[in-house]
């Protein structure tokens, strides 16, 4: 790659709720933004990924158009980044075979979340293993350099350099070997019980929540059982972890001196984390609800995105039959 020619970023979320949460956006989505006009950006809703757990197709479609909704709320620009569905380019299924004859089966289970799964005795499909292997393939079709994710996907990361560096090995230099891009700052989000942020925990806060359930949500988080006399240690407290993520260093700091001196009860402290969020949040929300009311616009910028992608996967993949073998000729 020159000097000159601007790195690739991937990212994906999956379309397995109503709407994306805020956990997704602090971890990842609200980074795409900057990241488009530093780098060359591909933005994928990732609908195969979301088979895993939502067997509904109408919900499932619907789903698909509230995360495409959500970007462009966010500010993603389709002019400047390609924004497209995962299932609208068949070529990622074909990529994903090839990397699967050639992917550990030790590797994927090591896996976080199938073992995860496995200790909670959930009902584990194939797709679940599966899942790295379709992630590598989501990354390596369009040659990424830099992939931002939340701490808690770095071993997926790690799984996909593995396996490009043993195609590559195998068949000479077809991928770029790519980089996890950690907001270290922000880390995992925590969710309304203190772990992780996830639909799965049933624990998360959506984006676009009303303005009403994102305060009743808010005042549901946990914290520990000190009194309002007590002084309190900001950097334990959940409800403190959210706030910096959304605060200036000013209210950081004004907040921070508040758990310290004492005098101070929890309600407060959530009711700042409220005020922080909607204002950063009210603007996004009304912009989301313009675009879910507009289907038709949101199928449009999807299908152009598809188009973009595709030149890239059909370029990757006439590259990669020819190196292992199969046909067609390029």
């Amino acid at each position: 790659m020159s000097k000159d020619k601007k790195k690739r970023v991937l990212s994906g979320v999956q379309p397995s709720a109503g709407q994306v949460h805020v956990g997704n956006y602090l971890g990842a989505m609200k980074r795409f933004v900057h990241l488009a006009k530093e780098h060359e950006t591909f933005f994928c809703v990732v609908d195969l990924h979301a088979l895993n757990t939502v067997k509904d197709g109408k919900e499932l479609r619907g789903y698909t158009h509230s995360l495409a909704a959500a970007y462009l709320a966010i500010g993603i620009d389709p002019e400047e980044t390609v924004l497209f569905r995962q299932s609208d380019l068949p070529e990622v299924c074909e990529l994903s075979w090839i990397l699967a004859c050639n992917f550990p089966l030790g590797l994927l289970e090591r896996g976080h979340a199938l073992k995860d799964a496995r200790a909670k005795g959930d009902k584990v499909d194939s797709g679940l293993m599966y899942y790295p292997i379709l992630m590598a393939a989501d990354i390596l079709l369009y040659k990424a350099n830099l992939i931002p994710v939340g701490a808690d996907q770095k071993q997926h990361i790690e799984m996909t350099r593995e396996i490009a560096q043993k195609m590559n090995l195998a068949y000479g230099e077809i991928f770029p070997v790519p980089e996890p891009m950690i907001e270290e700052a922000t880390g995992v989000i925590p969710g309304l019980d203190g772990r992780k942020m996830s639909k799965s925990y049933d624990n998360y806060i959506g984006l676009f929540e009303t303005e009403k359930k994102l305060k009743k949500k808010v005042m549901k988080i946990v914290t520990d059982s000190l009194g309002v006399e007590d002084k309190k240690d900001p950097q334990a407290c959940n409800v403190f972890k959210l706030y910096k993520l959304f605060a200036d260093e000013s209210q950081q700091a004004a907040l921070a001196d508040k758990y310290s001196a004492g005098g101070m009860g929890y309600g407060e402290a959530k009711l700042d984390l409220f005020e922080v969020m909607n204002q950063e949040l009210a603007p996004l929300r009304e912009s989301y609800q313009d675009w879910v009311s507009r289907p038709d616009d949101l199928e449009d910028v999807l299908r152009q995105g598809a188009k973009k992608a595709r030149e890239e996967a059909a370029d990757t993949m006439a590259e990669l039959r020819n190196a292992i073998g199969i046909g067609p000729l390029p």
